[in-house]
Formats: C-alpha cells, sequence, structure tokens
C-alpha cells in the first residue's frame, strides 16, 4: 500500500505570516492538530497546536492577561512553526513512512510530489485507514483467537474450518508471540454467535476463545 492510498488530499494550509490565534481558530474549527505552510507554492514549514500553546508566557510570568493577549496576538506562525519539515512521496510504501515518522518521534508528514503539496498522512490516517481495517475495529462480527496457529498447514485448517461453519472472514493477523508461547492467530468473522466454530476448532487441536474489539 502506497501513502496516496492513506493519505488526506484536500490539506488546509496557511502562511507563515497568519498570526498563532488566527492558526488555532482554523486548526479548531476543521479539527486538525497540524496546519503546513505555504508561501508562494512553497512548503516552508509546519505549525501545530502543542506549538502554539508552547509559545505562550511562562505561567510564573507577572504579565497581566491583557499583556499576555496582545504580545500572542502579535505572534505569527513563522516564530512558532517547525522549519525542517520531513515530507514523504505519494509512491512511498506506508511502511516505510510509518517508520520514518517513527524514528523522527513525528506524528505528520507532508506528502511532496514536483515540490508541490499533495496532501498529508497523518497518525489518524494510519490509524483509521490501516490498523482498524486489519483489527476489524467498527465492524460487526466476532474476533477470535486461535493460540498456536500462524503455521501454513495450520493457517490452511483453520481457513477451511471457518468456511465449513458458513462464516465469512472480515480480517485475519498473527499475534506478536508473548514469552514462553506460541505466536497467536486472530481472526475476525462476520458471526456473532461463533460458540459452534469454537467447538469445530477445539476439536482439531486449536485452543481459541473470543476476544473484545
Amino acid at each position: 500500500m502506497k501513502i496516496r492510498d492513506v493519505m488526506t488530499w484536500n490539506v488546509v494550509t496557511v502562511p507563515s505570516d497568519t498570526p498563532i490565534m488566527e492558526a488555532r481558530k482554523i486548526m479548531d474549527a476543521h479539527k486538525i492538530r497540524r496546519l503546513p505552510v505555504i508561501d508562494k507554492g512553497k512548503l516552508v514549514g509546519m505549525v501545530s497546536k502543542e506549538r502554539i500553546a508552547r509559545s505562550g508566557p511562562s505561567p510564573a510570568t507577572s504579565l497581566s492577561v491583557w499583556e499576555i493577549n496582545y504580545l500572542l496576538a502579535k505572534m505569527t506562525v513563522k516564530e512558532v512553526m517547525t522549519k525542517d519539515v520531513v515530507t514523504v512521496h505519494p509512491d512511498m510504501t506506508v511502511e516505510a513512512a510509518i517508520a520514518l515518522a517513527q524514528s523522527k518521534g513525528i506524528g505528520a508528514l507532508p506528502v511532496m510530489e514536483n515540490n508541490k503539496l499533495l496532501g498529508i498522512a497523518t497518525t489518524n490516517d494510519f490509524f483509521y485507514k490501516i490498523l482498524n481495517p486489519l483489527l476489524g475495529i467498527g465492524e460487526p462480527g466476532t474476533r477470535i483467537l486461535i493460540s498456536g496457529g500462524t503455521e501454513a498447514k495450520n493457517v490452511q485448517e483453520i481457513m477451511e474450518t471457518v468456511k465449513k461453519f458458513g462464516a465469512k472472514i472480515a480480517s485475519f493477523h498473527s499475534m506478536p508471540p508473548v514469552e514462553g508461547k506460541e505466536q497467536d492467530l486472530c481472526i475476525h468473522v462476520d458471526k456473532g454467535d461463533v460458540a459452534q466454530l469454537i467447538k469445530d476448532l477445539a476439536s482439531k487441536g486449536y485452543s481459541a476463545e473470543i476476544v473484545e474489539r
């Protein structure tokens, strides 16, 4: 899967001379936490709610509320934005982009092509468009955890058992092994009552349990 498949295309941006309180209002209105900063068609930075919040005076300041508001009203995005922005190409794989974001400790990646901003990929995009479908979050049905079911011959037998039961598999994935345990297989089926399926799997030697989703 490529970044272009999960990124947000319609990106809200601001110029660097935007007052920071105006930028905050724009983020609140669009329910977002970051804004790419564009000057004359060029990406020059990124501003976030966190950086705006940190730009205010210390709680120990002796300034009055009027003085604080006056100072904040004069500050622009240029003064608080991150200038060294990490970007990605729309054809970068999602896996590579996530690894890059984790290594840099950032939650958003502007997507650039031919020096133009195409979109932005955020942690929300990765969760809602990749992790949620993978785990079946928000989908009807039941998740079943099967101990030691990840070997090829076991996966085939489990899939055949599910098929005979009459259920469709919405998603399946392996769970990282816990010390002292085998790697588990998690399947999400479209049925609510899977008691018989659990018994069918047990008859074939598999330990299966329903897990909260």
